[in-house]
Formats: C-alpha cells, sequence, structure tokens
C-alpha cells in the first residue's frame, strides 16, 4: 500500500468541515458563501485553496473562531487528531456579568405604579 501524497493546499470547506469549526460540509460552505469565513482577513468562497500557516476566522454557532493551519486534513477524524493541524488564538471569552437577583411581586398585588418601577431600577443600579 502506497500512501496517499500530502496536498499543498485543502479547500476551505473541506478544512473547515474536518478540523471540526462547523458539524457538516454543508454548513461549512454556507458559511463561506455568507463571508462567515476569512483566509488572511479576505473572504473565502468554498473552494479558496488554505495552506499551512494561514489564519483563518471563522464565525461560528459558538462565536469567533482564530486559528492558525498547522497542517492539512481532507477527512474528518477524531478531534484529537483535528487539533493537531491548527492552532487556536480565539481569544477567551469574557466572563459573565453578575446578574442582581430578581425581583419578586406579592401575588396579587397588581401591575407595579410608576414609582414601583423607579424603586425596582434604583436597586438594578439603571438610574435614570
Amino acid at each position: 500500500m502506497t500512501q496517499a501524497p500530502v496536498p499543498a493546499s485543502v479547500r476551505a470547506d473541506v478544512w473547515t468541515w474536518a478540523i471540526r469549526l462547523y458539524p457538516t460540509r454543508s454548513a461549512a460552505s454556507a458559511a463561506c458563501k455568507a463571508g462567515h469565513v476569512k483566509i488572511n482577513d479576505i473572504s473565502a468562497k468554498p473552494a479558496n485553496p488554505v495552506k499551512p500557516g494561514d489564519l483563518i476566522r471563522a464565525l461560528t454557532p459558538g462565536g469567533e473562531r482564530i486559528v492558525v493551519v498547522t497542517g492539512l486534513i481532507q477527512k474528518r477524524t477524531s478531534a484529537a487528531l483535528a487539533a493537531t493541524n491548527f492552532e487556536d488564538r480565539t481569544p477567551p471569552a469574557p466572563p459573565k456579568e453578575e446578574r442582581p437577583a430578581a425581583i419578586l411581586r406579592d401575588r396579587g398585588s397588581g401591575r407595579p405604579t410608576k414609582r414601583d418601577r423607579r424603586l425596582v431600577e434604583k436597586l438594578r443600579g439603571r438610574e435614570q
């Protein structure tokens, strides 16, 4: 058996699908067509070539991902093997803001008045 030669480049939709940025190849292709995938800050069509060293910015359902191509992969494999073909440079997500506790009203007390609403806003720190 002979090994398949290592390609010089891979299609953008195939590579983003293979490294698991998108769940299906059609989703990766649709993201490319919609302009959600950029190769070196240039919008990529699905057939644009991806080469080692390229910077990929992809808008995924989980947020924007920034990756650098370190290896080429054409088939979807395990997540561990896929992770060896890119370097993730996505900045960490900002910490979630603390939310004030919900203000509960007594049952049957009716609709809040303007004064009640202003007091609630003051408690939440959103005075007008």
